[in-house]
């Protein structure tokens, strides 16, 4: 059967032209997280700018869609980009460092420096335990999550254990067996082999394209200040497995229900941080004291919230007693004297809301990206 030669999709468009048009369309897809892989990407540009079949051999390289990705970058990014990527590079530095018994290797966006908004940080390691892994990222104390992915590569099923980190950026770590570290893995644009930066070579290269900048005070400083959200990430997580009250509580457990509570705080006032993360974090002292789970909220968070976060968890509780009216009238005056009680009562509102069973919320991870964005 004949099919239409790409020339067919247009005879205003010739052949570079429409080339260019889909590079630029598929770089579209995927800066703008529409899709993920250059393969769906570039066959979705073809079939929406063309409505006749387009020969594989007429479609642009991955290399081609990759440069026009990095066009978006720097069009609607600017000197921002630099900036994170030059963070990006000292945060794989310290993760590497803190795993460097596992050979890693920092390869893709953020070593050859194709970053866009949402690249995140990819590094091998190699180790025939993956326990083992997860018992040092244990003691370093790094918030993680395991996924297993099956992936069908040169005809032959296979599955990739993948780890993911919530640092000042997000990091993927890919495990690999120790027989593996001299293995030629080869990239998905250009078809060569990835060598990818050792810990040495890494630091290295830091040196060379940053000579001005201070790696080691800037290492420092990123542990002195530590990362809130990671902060949060590891306080909201165990709330998953922290069951409450059936009577008063329907919903399940204490992270279901904080969720659900952001999701209702971000309905009425979606771009006021500190009454989000009051939300959000309003019952992570539960995973601490059960019994006293305010306090105990407010002890691990203190440092990471700002004073009027503080107040709003520190008074969450009263809410209820102002909504069924038991509070004293001392008591309350107080809490209204405050600038923030109309938010005070919101959140009790949000609190009484989140409470209903099998509903979809707002993923954890979601919900601190958000708010990381408002931070930023």
């Amino acid at each position: 059967m004949h099919r239409p030669s790409s020339h067919c999709c247009g005879a205003m468009m010739n052949f570079s032209k429409l080339r260019r048009a889909i590079a630029h369309e598929a770089a579209r897809l995927m800066y703008f997280r529409q899709e993920s892989e250059y393969f769906q990407a570039k066959n979705k540009a073809a079939r929406q700018l063309c409505k006749g079949w387009v020969k594989p051999a007429d479609l642009p390289s991955n290399t081609e869609i990759r440069e026009a990705v990095q066009s978006f970058a720097r069009l609607l990014e600017g000197e921002s980009r630099l900036n994170a990527l030059r963070d990006m590079r000292l945060t794989a530095l310290r993760v590497m460092r803190l795993l460097s018994k596992f050979h890693p290797r920092l390869i893709g966006s953020v070593y050859t420096g194709h970053v866009r908004t949402g690249s995140d940080i990819d590094i091998h390691i190699f180790s025939d335990s993956i326990e083992v892994v997860l018992g040092c990222l244990d003691c370093e104390g790094l918030p993680y999550e395991v996924e297993r992915k099956q992936v069908r590569k040169n005809g032959e099923n296979a599955t990739y254990t993948h780890v993911h980190l919530r640092e000042a950026f997000d990091v993927e770590l890919t495990i690999y067996r120790e027989n593996l570290r001299s293995y030629g893995f080869k990239s998905s644009i250009t078809g060569k082999r990835i060598e990818g930066a050792t810990l040495p070579q890494l630091e290295d290269f830091l040196a060379e394209v940053y000579p001005d900048v201070q790696v080691e005070q800037e290492l420092a400083s990123m542990e002195v200040q530590g990362d809130p959200y990671r902060v949060f990430y590891s306080l909201l997580v165990p709330l998953e497995n922290v069951k409450q009250h059936p009577k008063y509580h329907p919903e399940g457990d204490v992270l279901y229900h904080s969720l659900q509570v952001y999701d209702h705080a971000c309905d009425a006032i979606p771009y006021d941080e500190e009454f989000l993360l009051a939300a959000l974090l309003h019952d992570v002292g539960k995973g601490i004291d059960p019994k006293n789970h305010v306090d105990a909220g407010l002890e691990a968070l203190d440092g990471f919230i700002t004073d009027r976060t503080a107040w709003l968890i520190a008074h969450h509780m009263d809410t209820h007693k102002i909504i069924d009216g038991s509070i004293g009238a001392r008591a309350h005056r107080r809490l209204r004297e405050n600038e923030s009680y109309d938010e005070l009562i919101l959140l009790g509102k949000c609190d009484r809301a989140g409470r209903v069973s099998g509903i979809e919320t707002t993923t954890l991870e979601d919900a601190l990206s958000y708010l990381q964005s408002l931070s930023d």
